[in-house]
């Protein structure tokens, strides 16, 4: 008699078992798991583009993302541009002692400095890192594209990133006072040399 109020209890007044009729609205699921409705505009960051920390040139784009090393402070790329040179000399790299592994530098081409590294030849359990782009975090910075309003976080209010054109007009600013820096140099010592 027990058990039999006991499965009455269970049961619709129609005579329907509603035990496991668990149907939710998945609109409602999903605004509370994610705060939006399925049907609302979302507005998603555009792209991001990481840039070498120290000359600020572009050196990838998350379009080619292919992963992330928590452990090894790292984050993978299928592509790189062409301001990264990999290097010529592979070496030895142990990230934990039962995984040696082959590795070449990524050498950023504006400033030579060593962003990242390609793995040459690793263990099976890390073949899924081989032949990508794995570049330091901390060596590099990233902006995503259309947020104007967002700074590099080494720029002062005043500074923009540097693009290839502003750097080569720097450049060409650079020879033109070296140049003048010596011819003025040149008239000084002419001018000492006049005077003994």
């Amino acid at each position: 008699m027990a058990t039999k109020g006991k499965t009455a209890q269970q049961r619709h007044p129609n005579g329907l078992d509603k035990s496991f009729d668990t149907s939710a609205n998945v609109s409602l699921v999903e605004q509370k798991l994610y705060g939006h409705k399925e049907d609302e505009d979302v507005d998603d960051d555009g792209p991001v583009v990481f840039i070498c920390g120290k000359c600020k040139l572009p050196v990838g784009d998350s379009l080619s993302w292919d992963g992330s090393e928590d452990t090894q402070n790292q984050i993978r790329l299928k592509k790189i541009t062409n301001n990264v040179v990999v290097g010529k000399e592979k070496r030895m790299y142990e990230p934990d002692k039962r995984s040696p592994c082959l590795i070449v530098d990524l050498i950023c081409q504006g400033c030579r400095s060593v962003i990242g590294m390609v793995y040459a030849s690793t263990p099976k359990e890390l073949d899924h890192k081989r032949f990508t782009f794995c570049l330091n975090v901390a060596d590099i910075d990233s902006y995503v594209l259309g947020s104007a309003k967002q700074m590099l976080s080494a720029e002062g209010p005043d500074e923009q990133p540097v693009t290839l054109e502003y750097r080569g007009i720097v450049e060409k600013q650079l020879e033109e006072m070296k140049l003048l820096v010596v011819s003025m140099a040149q008239k000084l010592d002419e001018i000492e040399f006049g005077e003994m």
